[in-house]
């Protein structure tokens, strides 16, 4: 019988042998996942915002999705639905906890946009808000769906080192041929241009560009880049104007942005919201009144608040002197959400 033969050692290049890295100890808390423990939460990737799309076959694109960012986490112990904040909203968005428990995976993170459609087919944030009950509504939405964009985690693989289009690919595979509740963003292919005029022109709200090539990596990094047909950001309420005339008491909404830790007066809005929605947060900021202003505003007719209400608000563009230009209301942001307040230092950079 012949002696079996012992494998040969892999040599560097200094004729030492090369060892395989050691394996890791198993997470006693998820003893059945052979690789990578799954993270609790993962800090979101944020896009910046600029005024043309980035050209190049190094860039994909999206549309940009109206709606509440969420990450979906598929655990042997079930599902849970985190807002961008970290907040534990599976109980707001049950149809969509239901449909992703039913893809069929052990452990999954998924990153994507709770949104509710129109009868076009478009994301329509308000929509979604109402379906929730409005802001600090206790409402589940039933007509929610998730637009999956991202694959983070995998059957106990971290993803978030691994270059965006093997992610893409993994996530395409994974969600091919969902429907329902739990979908594929997909990908469109074209001219940047001419896909953000397309947008554009179809009342969508623009696109997302996102590198191919990079890692996924928390905050505004760069690595993906968001072009609005309308513009829209979050600011916060920092006072109101009564008006005798107005419906609700309220001539228009007296609004900040951050500048690091400070904030900076970015002028006011003052149409886009219903008598309801005006006698609502006159009632609110009247409870939150304060003598001083946190930003230096003068006015008869002004009321100041503490900084807590956040509004999502469309403009055109800025003015010279930093204010917005032809805003208008769109509703208010959850706490819990977390929504970020628009940093003026983002404007500088677009």
């Amino acid at each position: 019988m012949k002696k079996r033969r012992s494998a040969i050692p892999l040599l560097d290049a200094s004729s030492a042998t090369l060892q395989s890295r050691a394996i890791r100890q198993r997470d006693p808390k998820q003893p059945n996942l052979p690789f990578d423990p799954m993270p609790e939460r993962v800090e979101p990737c944020l896009a910046l915002l600029r005024r043309a799309p980035p050209q190049g076959s190094d860039w994909l694109y999206e549309i940009k999705w109206d709606g509440y960012r969420l990450a979906i986490h598929i655990e042997p112990k079930g599902v849970r639905v985190i807002t961008r904040g970290g907040h534990d909203w599976t109980h707001r968005f049950p149809g969509i906890a239901n449909a992703a428990k039913k893809l069929g995976v052990g452990t999954a993170i998924l990153d994507g946009e709770a949104v509710v459609l129109n009868q076009e087919g478009h994301s329509d944030f308000g929509a979604l808000q109402r379906s929730l009950g409005g802001r600090g509504g206790k409402r589940a939405s039933t007509e929610a769906v998730f637009f999956a964009f991202d694959l983070l985690y995998f059957d106990g693989h971290d993803l978030t080192q691994t270059e965006l289009s093997v992610r893409r690919h993994l996530l395409e595979d994974f969600l091919e041929g969902a429907v329902g509740a739990v979908q594929l963003s997909e990908e469109v292919h074209g001219d940047g241009g001419q896909l953000v005029a397309n947008a554009c022109s179809s009342g969508l709200e623009g696109i997302i560009a996102k590198h191919r090539d990079r890692p996924y990596r928390a905050g505004r990094t760069g690595d993906w880049v968001k072009i609005k047909c309308i513009q829209s950001e979050s600011f916060m309420i920092v006072g109101y104007e009564r008006s005798k005339s107005a419906r609700g008491g309220v001539g228009s909404l007296l609004l900040a942005a951050r500048r690091g830790d400070d904030w900076v007066s970015v002028g006011s809005v003052g149409t886009g919201f219903k008598t309801a929605d005006a006698e609502y947060l006159r009632k609110t900021l009247d409870k939150l009144k304060i003598n001083r202003p946190v930003i230096p505003l003068k006015g008869k007719s002004y009321v100041f608040a503490k900084p807590t209400l956040i509004a999502e608000v469309e403009f055109r563009g800025w003015t010279d002197d930093g204010n917005l230009r032809h805003a208008s209301y769109k509703g208010l942001r959850e706490v819990q959400d977390n929504a970020a307040v628009f940093d003026v230092s983002d404007k500088s950079a677009s």
